[in-house]
């Protein structure tokens, strides 16, 4: 196995995809903050050109964007994350699980950010309605039968690896009871028993939640503030 370097940031909900994986997989790793509140460095830029984390370094090659540094590692090692390719079985899973991923990045993800961002009472239940029925009707019925984790699995997979950092945060705003989501979301979430097993048995994994700290909420918060008085 080769040396792995990885240029993340702990607060980055992409970057917490690459941890996860790494954790997951049992690998070892040299790791690279990367300050997101400063101009990157030139150093770094040589890296990544785009600034963004997570990178992966691995020997020589450099691998980017977080869903593709996952999908890198799960491939580099035969694991629970992902059965190997070569039977119609294994490519139905691994079908399924991209599938989940896309579902999970296009309506839940830009979802829960709409709800955050909007601006009067009356947007955020607009869009927090909005966010909670994608849950409802998009993912909680691909979580059937899950056991706890997705397609009946016992461990993760790579669905929960790409979406477990997103878990844990909306997570964290429910909790918080602030107004940033409106409370009944949480309620109807807390109805679903799909969504509701299979979150609870991702937030007691370690391998979710070792680099993750409450604080990073707040950071989020700072930023959609910063970003509205521009």
């Amino acid at each position: 196995m080769g040396k792995i370097t990885l240029y993340t940031n702990h607060a980055c909900p992409f970057a917490h995809r690459a941890h996860i994986a790494l954790e997951e997989l049992g690998l070892e790793f040299e790791e690279v903050i990367i300050d997101l509140d400063t101009p990157r460095e030139p150093s770094y830029l040589e890296i990544n050109p785009r600034g963004l984390v997570p990178t992966i370094k691995y020997d020589e090659h450099i691998i980017t964007e977080s869903s593709v540094i996952t999908q890198f590692l799960a491939d580099l090692k035969e694991s629970h994350l992902l059965p190997a390719s070569g039977t119609v079985d294994a490519a139905l899973k691994r079908a399924r699980i991209a599938f989940f991923v896309d579902t999970f990045n296009t309506k839940i993800i830009s979802g829960l950010y709409g709800t955050l961002r909007a601006d009067s009472e009356e947007e955020k239940i607009a869009k927090g309605t909005q966010f909670v029925e994608a849950i409802e009707k998009e993912i909680a019925p691909l979580l059937e039968g899950a056991g706890p984790f997705f397609g009946g699995s016992k461990e993760l997979t790579l669905a929960e690896v790409n979406t477990a950092s997103f878990v844990v945060r909306i997570n964290s705003f429910i909790k918080g009871k602030d107004g940033w989501i409106p409370d009944f979301v949480g309620e109807r979430l807390k109805e679903n028993k799909n969504w509701t097993a299979w979150t609870e048995a991702i937030l007691a994994k370690l391998s979710v939640t070792n680099i993750w700290d409450e604080a990073y909420t707040e950071k989020t918060k700072k930023r959609i503030l910063e970003s509205k008085q521009k």
